[in-house]
């Protein structure tokens, strides 16, 4: 069984920063790629960023320039810091992981449960 826990949402004015991060754990052989994706009330879930194991970066054009998403490979954890928050960010954000699991050797997609961002003055 694999696992992601998401940590670091909550109320931030405009302007402001937070740092989402989610840890991956249980049965893992490897991580692939990671990402982060959100969904907003009314609307379908999107990718914010992602990061493959070796390091390539995709971001969404709405936050190039303002989010980073980073990984610790050691710490099987992912990273987005979210700066310039715009009330546009407001969203659940979802923490996503391609993992090879260690009892099969299948990979499949994760998904944490999620983690609200509400950006408002």
């Amino acid at each position: 069984q694999v696992q992601l826990v998401e940590s670091g949402g909550g109320l931030v004015q405009p302007g402001g920063s937070l740092r989402l991060s989610c840890t991956a754990s249980g049965s893992i052989l490897r991580i692939r790629h990671m990402g982060w994706y959100r969904q907003a009330p009314g609307k379908e879930r999107e990718l914010v960023a992602t990061i493959t194991s070796s390091g390539s970066i995709n971001y969404e054009d709405a936050v190039k320039g303002r989010f980073t998403i980073s990984r610790d490979n050691a710490k099987n954890t992912v990273y987005l810091q979210m700066n310039n928050l715009k009330p546009d960010d407001t969203a659940v954000y979802y923490c996503n992981a391609n993992i090879i699991n260690s009892q099969t050797d299948y990979s499949s997609d994760y998904w944490g449960q999620g983690t609200q961002v509400t950006v408002s003055s």
